[in-house]
């Protein structure tokens, strides 16, 4: 069984439905200290310094920021370990401090962990 993940602005309250809260940004969240997230930080999992900033939040370049990650991602050896580790957790919160809801590395990371959890 597969955790059921979501996503979710580290800025937003936690909630007991979070499950397990993960930070999937490389750089620390602006103003917050680690006690007010509570959440693992899985920096290795975030896009690569240079892939975050060519991407910058633009939404134009969303389909080819979306193929680059993935690309980082089947390269990523910190990814099977991840998967190791939350294997049987149940509900998965991937935070993230972009305030765009719709265009974010969380989203990209989302998917591409439920197919690869999938297929354990």
């Amino acid at each position: 069984m597969k955790p059921e993940i979501h996503t979710k602005r580290v800025y937003d309250k936690p909630s007991a439905k979070d499950g397990v809260r993960v930070l999937v940004d490389r750089l620390w969240p602006r103003g917050l200290k680690k006690e007010e997230v509570g959440a693992e930080w899985a920096k290795d999992l975030a896009p690569s310094t240079e892939l975050r900033q060519w991407f910058n939040h633009a939404a134009p370049l969303w389909p080819d920021f979306e193929k680059r990650y993935k690309a980082e991602l089947r390269e990523n050896d910190a990814v099977d370990g991840f998967l190791e580790k939350h294997r049987h957790d149940k509900q998965m919160t991937l935070l993230y401090a972009a305030k765009d809801t719709e265009h974010n590395h969380a989203l990209v990371l989302k998917e591409y962990l439920d197919q690869r959890f999938g297929k354990l």
